[in-house]
């Protein structure tokens, strides 16, 4: 059997279909990896971020500062951080001073010793021209089952930092994972109570993170075909998919790349260039298995 080129697998599912696909807009989101090490341990991170993992660099000031720059000169209008744990980076307190003089910040943490211990810094960014917001992992509305996978008083130290954040006026939402075929509004409902006791609005923005597996995890998951998407969705709902308006700067093997999906790091064909202007209308094919979840789910990782 001939094997497929990289071209072909990108434009045709293996049965030889046009592969579905999403238009490019104008980018308002522009994201940040700043790296895989992280401080905890947890089996179902879907980055396999570890203490010391490397499999993305930590980025550097001098890293970020040139898009930044590029972003501002386009329509994107708000700097995201994902990890790892980026205070795990030592230069992140340094790129969101940067980054908070252009737009606003949103980072996503595990609120852990990482952040606790940098948190006087993390102060005097509220003094910036453009607010900064955190999301913070509380897997369940349930501290025992969450420190199973996080560690002891891991569940308790993330509510105190998010009390903490929002009483210096910080944004605070929360990042949770979905069950299988669970009742989505009672168990959002259920975070209620204990937000309540640590002094947090009841009705804080949840993000809810279906199971997208390791990085490299190969799966039986239906491949999206031209017709199959353009059947179930419209235009304008194919236009709220993530991968329309906006990207992530990566670095791998020490080379920054400007990737189509903020949860795709791991297929280099969703590298498509090393400066966000490059490719600004490209059709972003939905090849990966996560893609699958965000088309079947109606997942996005931002909060608008």
């Amino acid at each position: 059997m001939r094997r497929r080129t990289n071209e072909q697998e990108w434009l045709f599912t293996a049965e030889g279909q046009p592969r579905g696909y999403v238009e490019s807009g104008d980018l308002t989101e522009l994201w940040f990896h700043t790296g895989t090490d992280c401080n905890l341990s947890c089996r179902f991170c879907f980055e396999g971020s570890k203490p010391s993992d490397n499999r993305i660099q930590p980025i550097t000031p001098e890293d970020t500062k040139p898009f930044v720059e590029e972003a501002f000169g386009l329509s994107i209008n708000k700097f995201a951080f994902t990890g790892g744990e980026p205070f795990v980076n030592p230069d992140f307190i340094a790129i969101l001073d940067y980054a908070l003089e252009r737009r606003s910040c949103l980072v996503l943490t595990n609120g852990t010793e990482p952040l606790l211990n940098q948190v006087s810094d993390i102060l005097k960014l509220s003094e910036k021209p453009n607010p900064l917001n955190f999301r913070i992992s509380l897997d369940y509305p349930d501290p025992a089952r969450h420190d199973r996978f996080r560690g002891k008083g891991n569940f308790h130290m993330a509510l105190l930092t998010m009390s903490l954040l929002h009483e210096e006026g910080f944004g605070v939402s929360i990042s949770r994972l979905m069950e299988q075929d669970e009742d989505t509004v009672a168990i959002d409902e259920s975070y209620a109570e204990i937000l309540q006791e640590a002094g947090l609005p009841e009705d804080l923005f949840i993000v809810k993170f279906p199971d997208f597996l390791r990085p490299g995890s190969i799966t039986n998951s239906p491949e999206i075909t031209e017709d199959c998407i353009k059947s179930n969705t419209t235009e304008a709902e194919r236009a709220q998919h993530m991968c329309s308006f906006s990207r992530m700067v990566a670095k791998k093997n020490g080379r920054l790349g400007v990737y189509a999906c903020t949860l795709v790091d791991d297929d280099e064909q969703f590298n498509l260039s090393d400066t966000l202007r490059e490719r600004l209308g490209a059709r972003i094919r939905l090849k990966h298995h996560r893609c699958y979840s965000c088309f079947s789910l109606g997942f996005k990782c931002g909060e608008t």
